[in-house]
């Protein structure tokens, strides 16, 4: 959607709702695209990072199921002397 500065004064309120909403919003003038407005995305500070992370191992670890036992997973390769099957 492309909004004159002009007209875009009278409307800003609900420009910003829609490029808030994803839609993209260009503001021209004298018919040219001047500026485009987007959301600012937020970045989450270290404190938030480290609980999204921590609560993904905890969901993670509570999944794990245990599998063959690792010191007896290469028997099918040999057979009952010890030799290459």
């Amino acid at each position: 959607m492309q909004v004159s500065v002009t007209d875009a004064k009278a409307q800003l309120t609900e420009l910003v709702r829609r490029a808030q909403a994803g839609d993209e919003v260009i503001l021209t003038r004298h018919g040219q695209a001047a500026v485009r407005l987007v959301p600012v995305v937020q970045i989450p500070d270290r404190e938030t990072k480290r609980l999204v992370l921590n609560e993904a191992r905890a969901s993670g670890a509570a999944r794990v199921s245990p599998g063959p036992c690792a010191a007896r997973s290469q028997d099918f390769l040999y057979d009952e002397d010890g030799l290459p099957a």
